[in-house]
């Protein structure tokens, strides 16, 4: 552990544990049990390759491990599930770091991560063609669906492959909304598509499809996906549109959030909705999320005028694993500069803001962006302990838990 950055903002959230993951900032996360030791791992930003973090001890995160990874290739997406891990590999976006032009690896690699936590022994490689795959949905077995931009498309979508045989994984499947498939003649509606992942629960699948807005889908047969329904979120949110869609199955809610991409107050007003899904053919928005605002007396009257980029990126996804925490009430997301922020939907047609968690600026430069140095929380997961754990462009790793202090 390393000595944390101070608090700018607190309120119901408080520091457990940092660690700056040796001066490289993580992005995705996820998480495994093995026997009495709690594990992350994670994708990273700036370097090619993933970390492993012995958090057994939220309050001395040990850093087991640095995997390299492909050179001039995203490797920012990482799910472990089922003693398995799957690393998305992706073409790097322009401004991000890599020069552009430069050979890079596509599809996603898989790895066994059951015989030795802490050593990955890699069993197998699938290509997906075009740019890679993007945020992929794993919860063990047999199939992971991958958010895939395969060639002849625009954007990404859902493929549907089978890992049964790690060694010779193999396309099952896949979908995507009309128009994506340039290369069978269609023109596309738009730049963005799916962003992923496809978030799976029994025979429905639910998609932050980019512009398109939510899309749930029927893949009781995952050979042959079909459409049960789109909800539109218009022009509201960036030019990404819908990020995430996660649903609260037991309630028959899901939550949706677009992404915030433009620096300052550039993007139009970013949201994240609480949808009802009882009648999956009529899905409908039934509340927005109040704005985060900073604490009386901060130096700055709104995030917008921090720097950086300020709005709604990930939630916590509990993605059916026994080893995170599944309530059903309590909604916690990265909010870039206005770092983690903590929802309240008992009552779904009125969430309230309870807590949130906003570091210090970091005084080092790890990465290209954002072009002001400030905070930008990227992800969150949040262990079956209670425990909260946040990356950042430029800061290291950061452990949280609700309430005002102690373990």
């Amino acid at each position: 552990m390393t000595t944390p950055p101070g608090t700018a903002e607190q309120h119901g959230v408080h520091l457990v544990g940092y660690h700056d993951l040796a001066g490289r900032p993580g992005f995705k996360l996820a998480m495994q049990r093995h026997g009495d030791r709690w594990y992350l791992y994670l994708g990273h930003l700036w370097h090619r390759g993933w970390s492993i973090v012995d958090v057994t001890d939220p309050r001395s995160p040990r850093l087991c491990r640095f995997i390299d990874g492909p050179a001039n290739t995203w490797t920012i997406q990482v799910q472990v599930a089922d003693g398995r891990m799957i690393t998305a590999l992706e073409k790097p976006n322009p401004g991000w770091g890599v020069e552009p032009g430069l050979p890079f690896e596509d599809g996603a690699y898989i790895w066994d991560v059951r015989t030795d936590p802490e050593d990955p022994e890699l069993l197998g490689h699938w290509r997906s063609g075009g740019t890679g795959t993007h945020r992929n949905f794993y919860a063990g077995g047999d199939l992971v669906y991958m958010t895939a931009n395969p060639d002849g498309y625009v954007g990404h979508l859902p493929v549907v492959v089978d890992i049964s045989d790690p060694a010779r994984p193999e396309e099952v499947g896949r979908w995507w909304w009309p128009g994506q498939h340039v290369a069978g003649g269609e023109t596309p509606e738009h730049d963005f598509y799916l962003h992923g992942p496809a978030y799976v629960v029994g025979s429905r699948a639910y998609l932050g499809y980019g512009r398109v807005g939510m899309v749930i889908l029927d893949v009781a047969d995952p050979t042959s996906p079909q459409l049960v329904r789109r909800l539109s979120f218009g022009d509201l949110g960036s030019m990404l549109g819908c990020h995430s869609a996660v649903p609260l199955v037991d309630r028959g809610l899901v939550i949706a959030n677009s992404e915030t991409i433009l620096e300052g107050s550039a993007d139009p007003l970013n949201y994240t909705c609480v949808v009802d899904v009882r009648d999956e053919r009529n899905p409908k928005v039934v509340s927005t999320f109040p704005m985060p605002r900073p604490e009386p007396g901060a130096p700055y009257r709104s995030y917008y005028d921090v720097g950086g980029r300020f709005g709604p990126h990930n939630q916590h996804q509990h993605q059916g694993h026994p080893d995170l925490a599944d309530a059903d009430d309590e909604i916690v997301m990265a909010y870039f500069n206005a770092g983690l922020r903590v929802f309240d939907i008992a009552d779904p047609y009125q969430p309230v803001e309870t807590g949130w968690y906003v570091p210090e600026h970091p005084t080092e430069r790890r990465g290209a962006l954002p072009s002001t140095l400030v905070t930008q929380f990227e992800d969150v997961l949040v262990d079956a302990r209670g425990y909260i754990y946040c990356t950042d462009k430029n800061h290291g790793l950061f452990v949280l838990r609700a309430g005002d202090g102690g373990a």
